[in-house]
């Protein structure tokens, strides 16, 4: 019965010191920094990086005059790698640019109105927090935002910039009730090792779970809570020198976690013609609305497109039978309110902005700030006179 269900569901997420994180951030300025000077722009960036070096490459057809190398020398400093013994320097690192023009192919559709690709995108909003997304996800990232957060204001000096949060809710009668495990693991230097080199120090443990975990999830912990932190004993070698990384590979911790479906496609690099990422946004923006319209306490969107043309193929609103309408009486209510073209949506939305470097890390969803149209709820009045006709 689903009124009688009790299970356990995880999600996690990353740093921005993790290597596809930082692919996804540099793919991200580089877009910014080109809207900046060309709204218009179409660009579709991606980044790839390994020990000492980055190549940025893709199709991106613009006016605009930009220096990719200073740009992404910066975002690695900020981010926090501007030291020789984290394995990766932004003073040192090689940048290779290999970006080229978007196909023509493509753009004739694109210049049309029409879809830059055929695809299927999804949005979600359920009224598990404040922010109406799914809790495993939300904590993941508030754990993985304060772990930068007390590195960069030195409060843990002994951290690094690489670093993973996960976060197992039990649920009992589908609503979240307590957290069963979590799993912190953080790059850090030598100074935290114990005398055996191969874990690091119980007050280190401490530190950490105090000055990070606790201020996040002290309500919702118990004494069977399960906590690890860095459970392979020693996290000294991370980042580029550890992995490489490359822009889209997050799409879940990007999402929802895990708690919804995901059509496939990544985000960041893409301006607003690529459905991949607009059609997304708005998919989130109709499925908050209609959640806080009160219509159900779960809703999942998604919008299906093909390339060259304008209007979706396809609209579906899911609302997992907590819905007091069917999600048939709610797509044709979908059409009319929301605009669901490529250019309506990237006009509604706001989208030819340089806005997208705040998105790249820690999801793209559930975030607040002028910036993040989607997260709006400027349609739920409207939502409800129409059903009340």
């Amino acid at each position: 019965m689903l009124d009688k269900c009790r299970y356990f569901f995880t999600s996690e997420s990353v740093t921005e010191g993790h290597p596809d994180k930082i692919c996804d951030i540099v793919s991200d300025s580089v877009l910014d920094a080109i809207l900046q000077q060309d709204s218009e722009a179409r660009v579709a960036c991606e980044t790839f990086i390994s020990k000492s070096f980055i190549i940025v490459g893709g199709e991106i057809t613009t006016k605009a005059k930009i220096n990719s190398k200073e740009i992404i020398k910066k975002v690695i400093k900020e981010i926090g790698y501007d030291k020789p013994s984290f394995g990766f320097d932004y003073n040192t690192c090689v940048i290779i640019d290999a970006i080229n023009t978007q196909s023509p192919d493509i753009a004739v559709g694109i210049n049309n109105g029409g879809a830059g690709d055929q695809g299927l995108m999804v949005g979600f909003a359920c009224k598990e927090t404040s922010e109406l997304m799914p809790l495993p996800i939300m904590l993941a990232h508030k754990l993985a935002i304060r772990l930068a957060y007390v590195r960069k204001k030195g409060i843990l000096p002994y951290l690094c910039p690489d670093g993973k949060s996960q976060v197992t809710v039990e649920y009992i009668n589908c609503k979240p009730k307590r957290i069963d495990t979590i799993v912190l693991s953080t790059q850090h230097t030598e100074a935290i090792l114990d005398k055996s080199g191969n874990h690091i120090t119980q007050k280190s443990k401490h530190e950490i779970f105090n000055n990070v975990i606790k201020p996040i999830v002290n309500e919702l912990i118990d004494k069977h809570t399960k906590i690890y932190i860095n459970p392979t004993g020693k996290f000294l070698i991370g980042g580029p020198a550890a992995d490489t990384g490359l822009t889209g590979r997050k799409i879940i911790v990007d999402t929802y976690g895990g708690m919804a479906a995901h059509g496939g496609g990544a985000f960041s690099g893409k301006d607003s013609t690529k459905v991949d990422r607009s059609a997304c946004y708005m998919a989130r923006h109709i499925a908050k609305n209609i959640v806080s319209a009160g219509i159900s306490d779960k809703c999942t969107v998604q919008l299906a497109y093909a390339i060259g043309m304008s209007d979706p193929i396809s609209v579906m609103i899911d609302t997992h039978r907590f819905g007091k309408v069917p999600g048939s009486v709610l797509e044709p209510i979908v059409r009319k309110i929301f605009p669901l073209t490529p250019k309506g949506i990237s006009d509604y939305l706001n989208l030819r902005k340089p806005i997208f470097s705040q998105t790249a890390v820690y999801g793209h969803f559930g975030k607040k700030g002028k910036d993040f149209y989607w997260e709006k709820l400027n349609r739920v009045e409207e939502l409800k006179s129409y059903l009340k006709k």
